[in-house]
């Protein structure tokens, strides 16, 4: 990380963000949108604005060079970055802060903090970049812990080994993905995994939510890229052995991978690197609509071209972000390689597009083309997109987004019904039409990730409990209409609803059981994906807060 601090209020760094000429624009644009004179503005919080509970527990004596109860980091921990975390912070609302913040350095040191937390009855939320948008590091943990101690990984940060034969690492977790990118650089290696919070987001926080990266077919989720796994529990320390593959029963990586916290603190991880890409090749291919161009990339998905980039967007949102002009869709493209060149595979992928109406120019080649014109245009508000919120929010304007996974049978109905019930949704929740928009973020061969965004004018005054009724329908409707509650944004505290009703039942309790093993005290990130066995948490956070 830079010198810069860390929002506690917003995405990102102290200064980052969209200027004031960029954010009056956006206000202009949805206001007229919704035909009013202007939208509403509310200050960005202070930290000597927000009175926070006094630490209900102190560090002993042998960990605190370790911890901190300094009012900033205690509000830099207490939230993530979604929708209902910026509504409470705009309101200088904070009813969960941490009572202590721990910065191990080592192992030795994390699990000393484990051992604390244990004895004093208190709750342990792991803690990466924060960059969660689903309720998944706040603690909001009940009134059966004597407190909370947030532990940021953040000075475990380095490549501590790099294997060339086998083309792997030993990456600490607390690694950011631009100095991790930066550490594997000079070996001229890349892990290529860029989320959408890639700058703000750590190895052990991808790993722990089964984050989604940047590889749209083929190498879709984090886990493809672990090789094992090594993690700090309160019953001590759990690793798993390197292999390319095992049939050994069920995998122990397979629990680690997206656990969320609840069984312990991910501290290294070996990982799959890459030769760093030098091939490239990009292109927007235009279509009527999304389900002419969902035909497309349902071709493209069983056909084993595997596009890095195949993200099919429907007019509305591509017209959002500047990368086209019309009502149709829009597909964003790409092939990379370290090895050889990807015109071939583009030819190809363009010669099925074809086949399903798909129109573009001629395709763009080389190192930078993921960067110019459509596609380049789509990539820039993508990753902008974050700092919208800061402006939307003190506005009262409801905008987020929900994700999930469905099967290509089934896609049609399910994206034509939860079009219609979440605009129906949105205009009770609101008073007025909203607008409902979506795309796909990767492609499988049996179906895709829809990624559906809304947005209504609300009230900032009731934009929480607005949000709430919301969330709550798009939660219900994708599970009932037998998607996932989450495809990459994982479970936390705002998903747990629909996670409850997914899983089957004895896998519930088989969960319950292994943590109960692990964590016997029920201290690991309670509220998350399942309750403690003897405790019971339920539903926490945004969703739970009346």
């Amino acid at each position: 990380m830079s010198g810069a601090r860390r929002k506690f209020w917003g995405w990102g760094l102290e200064g980052q963000g969209l200027s004031e000429t960029e954010a009056d624009a956006l206000r202009a644009r949805v206001a007229a949108q919704y035909g009013v004179a202007e939208l509403g503005q509310v200050s960005v919080p202070r930290v000597e604005e927000i009175e926070l509970r006094r630490p209900r527990l102190e560090a002993p004596g042998t960990l605190a060079a370790i911890c901190t109860t300094d009012p900033y980091e205690r509000l830099v921990h207490s939230y993530g970055k979604s929708f209902p975390d910026s509504v409470r912070i705009f309101r200088r609302e904070v009813p969960n802060p941490p009572d202590v913040v721990a910065y191990p350095e080592s192992e030795e040191e994390v699990a000393a903090v484990l051992d604390w937390v244990d004895s004093v009855g208190a709750a342990a939320i792991p803690f990466g970049g924060g960059s969660s948008v689903c309720g998944g590091v706040e603690p909001a943990v009940g009134s059966d812990y004597s407190g909370s101690v947030s532990i940021d990984m953040a000075k475990l940060n380095a490549v501590l080994e790099v294997d060339h034969d086998s083309r792997a690492a030993r990456i600490q977790a607390g690694a950011f993905g631009p100095h991790l990118e930066a550490q594997l650089k000079p070996h001229g290696y890349t892990l290529r995994h860029f989320p959408q919070s890639f700058e703000h987001s750590t190895l052990g926080g991808w790993i722990a939510t089964r984050s989604g990266g940047h590889f749209a077919t083929l190498y879709t989720h984090i886990d493809d890229f672990v090789e094992s796994t090594r993690m700090v529990t309160p019953q001590g320390i759990m690793e798993s052995r390197r292999l390319p593959g095992s049939g050994a029963g069920p995998s122990p990586d397979r629990m680690v991978i997206g656990s969320e916290g609840i069984l312990g603190v991910i501290t290294e991880a070996w990982v799959r690197v890459q030769d760093r890409p030098t091939f490239r090749a990009s292109q927007a291919v235009r279509f009527d609509s999304l389900p002419k161009g969902a035909l497309a990339v349902r071709a493209l998905a069983q056909a084993g071209l595997y596009p890095s980039n195949c993200r099919l967007i429907d007019g509305a949102e591509a017209a959002g972000a500047g990368a086209v002009d019309d009502d149709g869709a829009l597909l964003v493209l790409g092939f990379e390689s370290g090895d050889h060149p990807v015109d071939a595979w583009m030819s190809r992928a363009l010669e099925l597009a074809s086949d399903f109406g798909g129109s573009y120019q001629e395709a763009v080649s080389g190192e930078e083309s993921h960067r110019e014109g459509a596609v380049g245009s789509w990539r820039d508000a993508f990753i902008r997109g974050p700092f919208f919120r800061e402006v939307l929010v003190p506005a009262g304007v409801l905008s987020d987004t929900f994700e999930t996974a469905i099967t290509w049978d089934r896609f049609d109905s399910f994206h034509a019904e939860i079009k219609e019930e979440m605009a129906r949704v949105l205009e009770e929740v609101s008073g007025r039409p909203g607008r409902v928009t979506c795309r796909f973020t990767h492609a499988y061969p049996d179906g895709p990730a829809p990624y559906f965004t809304f947005q209504a004018l609300g009230n900032f005054d009731g934009a929480l409990d607005q949000w709430r009724q919301i969330k709550a329908a798009s939660n219900d409707l994708v599970v009932r209409l037998g998607g996932t509650v989450t495809h990459h944004h994982a479970v936390g505290r705002d998903h747990r609803p629909g996670y409850d009703k997914q899983r089957p039942e004895l896998f519930a309790r088989a969960l319950a059981a292994a943590k109960h093993s692990i964590d016997p005290g029920g201290i690991m990130n309670p509220g998350v994906l399942i309750d403690p066995v003897g405790k019971t948490v339920g539903v926490t956070g945004a969703m739970a807060e009346k």
